[in-house]
């Protein structure tokens, strides 16, 4: 896919009235982001959060916080009163549970409740974050699409699967008459809250430092990679050009890690150190790593699950939201470069 600007559709360029907006995983890292690019486009946000959440960054007499879950009704139907929009980002979307049923319970039943409570409120439209990886891998040299099917059938993580049960449910709602709009965002990264979810910008940040040169399978595999900013646009071009029941990938471009690191030491003036892990040795730490956390309860690193995903291609094109949404990408060098800028400040800051 070439990169910048594509033909808008006829509709790209009007403009939604400022209304209430429901948020739903409004402190994550897209969250807060989407919040935020939502205030400033004059709307009005509630914004789900959990009394632990962490609110830094949203700061704003238009952002109303409403305390609750997506698996507490009551608090869904509370934080959607008024609201004519919603946007369902949060999800359990982390490398490991204690308990594995807490990712469907999150993303299958929590997904189920904020269509629910946003029947009952009225609300005209629902956006909801799904992710790339319900498309499965690409065959090797192939770039897929919205209507590429599965090579496999098999998941290779809990998160992949409840996330694809997840997404034929939201199609069965919008059978049923509700309007529903689904993104697929790919490898995210970018300034913004560095959390499990902006694990992209960590690997950067701890990359360019000499803490983790480890390239998996010589960094071959290919993935894709958006930049966070343009995430956020596209989450608003669906709200407002996107058709019920259709699905958009959007992404940025598609990269070799190998490339994506050569990119980094590029930006940053410096040849970094960098060391290749073989697949064995990547299953074999792994698995020592899930069973610690199995065992003891310690967060995991890394899971085989995961360890298997990463030897995939995961090439995808966004050319359909490009078409139908008015969607833009950041090429790949300039948001890693922005992201690094904003990495080196941060650390200046610290010191």
């Amino acid at each position: 896919m070439v990169a910048g600007r594509v033909a808008a559709p006829p509709n790209a360029e009007k403009t939604m009235t400022p209304t209430t907006v429901f948020v739903t995983g409004a402190t994550g890292f897209i969250g807060t982001k989407l919040v935020n690019e939502l205030v400033r486009n004059g709307h009005a946000v509630h914004a789900l959060s959990r009394p632990t959440s962490n609110r830094e960054g949203l700061d704003h007499e238009r952002i109303k916080f409403v305390m609750g879950d997506i698996t507490d009704k009551e608090s869904l139907r509370r934080g959607m009163e008024g609201c004519t929009q919603a946007y369902h980002l949060a999800a359990y979307a982390k490398n490991w549970a204690p308990d594995p049923s807490l990712f469907y319970l999150q993303n299958l039943e929590g997904m189920k409740n904020v269509f629910d409570a946003a029947r009952e409120a009225g609300v005209g439209r629902v956006v909801f974050t799904s992710t790339i990886v319900v498309f499965g891998p690409t065959p090797p040299r192939v770039v897929g699409n919205e209507t590429m099917p599965r090579i496999t059938r098999r998941y290779f993580t809990e998160y992949e699967e409840s996330k694809a049960i997840a997404e034929q449910e939201a199609l069965g709602y919008v059978a049923r008459g509700h309007s529903i709009v689904i993104v697929n965002p790919t490898r995210v990264y970018g300034p913004g809250k560095l959390t499990e979810g902006n694990s992209v910008s960590l690997m950067i940040d701890m990359y360019d430092r000499g803490k983790v040169p480890v390239l998996l399978n010589n960094g071959v595999n290919v993935g894709n990679y958006v930049f966070v900013d343009d995430l956020v646009k596209g989450h608003i071009l669906a709200m407002e050009n996107g058709k019920p029941g259709e699905r958009y990938i959007l992404g940025g471009e598609n990269s070799s890690l190998k490339n994506l690191f050569r990119l980094v030491d590029e930006v940053s003036g410096k040849k970094h150190f960098q060391v290749n892990l073989p697949p064995a040795l990547a299953y074999v730490y792994s698995s020592l790593e899930k069973k610690k956390a199995d065992w003891f309860g310690f967060y995991p690193q890394i899971t085989p699950g995961w360890v298997e995903t990463f030897l995939q291609d995961w090439a995808y094109s966004c050319l359909k939201a490009e078409k139908e949404l008015g969607y833009t990408i950041t090429p790949l060098k300039e948001g890693i470069r922005l992201t690094y800028e904003w990495l080196h400040h941060l650390r200046n800051n610290k010191q």
